[in-house]
């Protein structure tokens, strides 16, 4: 039987991460990072690059991004309106479930 072994980041979800500390723990390029906060697909705290702090769960929604860009080849205003209604309907969703 073949063995596997896989790298990770053990991330905190209250964890803040600072641009360089996103791009390695995404494995993505920071000027896709400074794409995706161009096109409002990622909201950092901070006003520069070198101020940005991401949330971990910034993590998942760039890798939904990068799914979308190399699985479907959306561009980026693509990928923001894709995550946008995706988002709507997680919350519509949440909502049912209350109900």
């Amino acid at each position: 039987m073949e063995k596997k072994s896989f790298n990770g980041v053990l991330l905190d979800e209250h964890m803040l991460l600072n641009l360089s500390e996103f791009s390695r723990a995404g494995a993505h390029h920071t000027e896709w990072i400074v794409e995706l906060v161009a096109e409002g697909i990622l909201e950092p705290e901070g006003n520069a690059p070198d101020d940005w702090l991401f949330s971990t769960e910034g993590l998942s929604r760039a890798q939904k991004a990068m799914r979308l860009q190399q699985d479907l080849h959306i561009n980026m205003a693509g990928i923001a309106l894709a995550l946008q209604l995706m988002d709507q309907l997680a919350n519509l969703q949440a909502q049912l479930r209350q109900n």
